[in-house]
């Protein structure tokens, strides 16, 4: 089922955002739409999900085809528990059995076998069978349990109220909600904002293996190397489309750009021979007609456009950093609860003058908490001590939001600035691509990313020893992130970077510092080094990493560097085990046989499976097949594909029993 954008117009104030655009978006593409800010990635996504109208043109899909849309922001009202609202995912089960039901009534009365409408049919009906037979299994709540916990929730999370959970979580609940529902095209808006590095892992893993066709804007540029096999950049209102993930496509795109500049600076020069010969003979009478035929070659030349914002003017530069001591940061034995939830306790660390570290870990496990202790913002116990001479700039997740929307782009960097600095904020907001009439716009109308620049400027009028950015690349395009990337590589002073973007912290910090079970731990190196150390990268031992260890509450950075930089530390260290007693003994070995029996009762239905399988393809290629064997396949593979989530499931609880 092929989506075809057609022409597709829309103008804003009598500005074009997209001219004429048409491209296809073919059953497995996997597209990542890239453009600077502004460009209209978000735009497009809502056009193809039915919720903007362009200008003219339009969007053709093929009836029956689901969309699953998920916006950067969203608004829930919603007052279920977790588990609850993700089941409703599976609410229009009821509308696919009456259209499928539709379908079967039709087939009985058509004859025309050959046409491409009544194959159009047999494809609906089997996409239809597909997808109910997965929805309709006892299996569903496994699926839906191992959604949840890929994206970061826990089991007893699950019967929570969503309305106990942040902004960032609901988005999660949504995603979770939109995947499950394995719709034919997912259209998905920064789907990496919310998550962490784990969550973000595992949605790569079920984007590559079991998404149909999926269009995405995401500014994380490993996320979206490892997930696309398409790029479509848009710019100047046109789309260049590659066939290529997004690394390659910047290749592409470079050789794209020169062969541009080089037709551009060729088209300037013959424009300016032209208008130098008419105005040389404009006057003489026996050059009249070569000048006439001149004017008319100019007014019928078509102009040639090249990206009207040229990034590399972008110098993000932060001030010197006055010197600080030694030490900007101390922590022994700091630890934060909320009620009877600690966050996290005995987090003992030193960071020094000049050090770039990274603060990594899953959502609500601390790494922000931890900033705003640092900042003196909430209490907490233990001791923390900021070096002397310290002055900390800080960069909020929510920075960009506490924006004030009715005053002008200059009047925001006007009111902060002060001294010389005022006489030079319009250069300032030049280098920040806010030159000319940018600077007149009024923040609501800025774009995500325009706005965290905008909010990054009010940072660098003070000059600062310490920077504390939490999630500082969110909504900021790739180009920018860079810059931003080579500004910190060049800033003099101590950085902490709260972020789960792998890319930007690559070669940016030297140590990272990881937040989970309660507990806060040194890992020296870069981010890439440290998820080798923790052995993220495969799905299963993601979701083995789901259900929390004890906690040692020996704090790790204090332990000998021995320990700290072991490849083989684990994630956690347990109390030493007391001896089990025979009854002890007996009931875990029970449950072990158990859980071992699960995993051979789910081994035994794939092997049945795969052979039923195997034997209606056989049926399939011996010719002249019963009518309904179409359907029956459909449904052995949906089965196969129900069994093997099981067999996860039953592996990953006997390894769990077994530890």
């Amino acid at each position: 089922m092929s989506i075809s954008i057609n022409s597709l117009s829309v103008e804003f104030s009598a500005k074009s955002l997209f001219d004429n655009i048409s491209y296809i978006i073919n059953p497995k593409d996997r597209i990542a739409l890239v453009g600077k800010n502004g460009a209209g990635k978000s735009t497009m996504l809502k056009i193809i999900a039915g919720l903007q109208k362009p200008t003219s043109g339009n969007v053709a899909m093929p009836r029956d085809t689901t969309v699953g849309y998920l916006p950067q922001h969203i608004n829930v009202s919603d007052t279920s528990s977790v588990i609850d609202e993700v089941r409703s995912a599976f609410s229009h089960v009821d509308k696919m059995r009456a259209r499928l039901d539709e379908i079967n009534n039709e087939l009985l009365t058509r004859t025309d076998y050959e046409s491409d409408a009544y194959q159009e049919l047999i494809e609906t009906m089997t996409s239809l069978t597909d997808r109910l037979a997965i929805e309709e299994s006892e299996n569903f709540e496994a699926e839906i349990e191992k959604t949840l916990i890929g994206l970061g929730f826990l089991r007893s999370d699950f019967q929570r109220p969503t309305s106990e959970f942040s902004g960032g979580w609901r988005m999660r609940i949504e995603l979770a909600k939109i995947l499950l529902a394995r719709p034919d095209v997912l259209l998905l808006d920064e789907p990496t904002n919310h998550l962490d590095i784990e969550s973000i892992q595992w949605l790569e893993n079920f984007l590559i293996t079991k998404a149909k066709a999926v269009v995405l804007v995401s500014h994380d540029r490993a996320f979206i190397d490892n997930v696309t096999n398409r790029t479509i950049e848009i710019s100047l209102g046109k789309i260049y489309d590659y066939s290529v993930n997004y690394s390659k496509y910047l290749v592409l795109r470079q050789e794209r750009l020169d062969q541009q500049m080089r037709a551009y600076q060729n088209q300037q020069k013959m424009i300016q021979d032209t208008e130098d010969f008419i105005e040389r003979f404009r006057y003489k009478a026996t050059k009249s007609v070569q000048v006439q035929s001149r004017i008319k070659q100019l007014a019928k030349i078509e102009r040639i456009e090249v990206d009207e914002v040229d990034t590399s003017r972008l110098n993000l530069k932060f001030p010197p950093a006055p010197r600080s001591g030694d030490y900007p940061v101390i922590a022994d034995n700091v630890g934060k609860a909320y009620g009877n939830h600690q966050v996290f306790d005995h987090a003992t660390f030193t960071i020094k003058r000049g050090e770039k570290v990274a603060f990594v870990g899953k959502n609500g496990e601390g790494k922000s908490t931890l900033v705003k202790c640092i900042m003196g913002e909430i209490p907490f116990t233990g001791n923390l001590k900021i070096g002397h001479n310290v002055k900390i700039g800080y960069f909020a997740q929510n920075q960009a939001t506490l924006l004030d929307g009715e005053i002008t782009v200059f009047d925001t960097i006007d009111r902060v600035a002060v001294g010389d600095i005022r006489t030079r904020i319009r250069d300032i907001l030049g280098a920040f691509m806010f030159g000319g009439e940018a600077s007149d716009k009024k923040v609501k109308v800025l774009s995500g990313g325009e706005k965290t620049r905008l909010a990054m400027i009010r940072l660098l009028l003070e000059p600062v020893n310490l920077l504390i950015l939490d999630e500082p690349t969110n909504h900021l395009d790739m180009k920018t992130k860079d810059i931003l990337k080579q500004a910190i590589k060049d800033f003099n002073g101590t950085v902490i970077v709260v972020s789960h973007d792998r890319e930007f912290l690559d070669g940016l910090v030297e140590k990272v510092y990881e937040f989970g079970g309660g507990q806060v731990r040194e890992c020296l190196g870069g981010i890439y080094e440290f998820l080798e150390k923790k052995k993220l990268a495969s799905l299963a031992e993601l979701e083995r990493n789901t259900i929390r260890p004890v906690a040692d509450k020996t704090p790790a950075a204090s332990k000998p560097k021995e320990a700290d930089t072991s490849s083989d530390a684990p994630a956690s260290t347990a109390p030493a085990q007391r001896k089990l007693s025979y009854a002890e003994q007996r009931e875990h070995e029970k449950l072990v046989r158990k859980a071992r029996k699960k995993v051979e009762e789910a081994e035994a239905e794939i092997s049945r499976l795969e052979q039923e399988v195997a034997d209606i393809e056989s049926a399939i290629s011996a010719g002249n097949p019963p009518a309904d064997i179409y359907d029956r396949h459909a449904t052995a593979t949906k089965q196969l594909e129900n069994a093997m989530s099981l067999w996860e499931l039953a592996s990953m609880e006997l390894e769990e029993i077994s530890r």
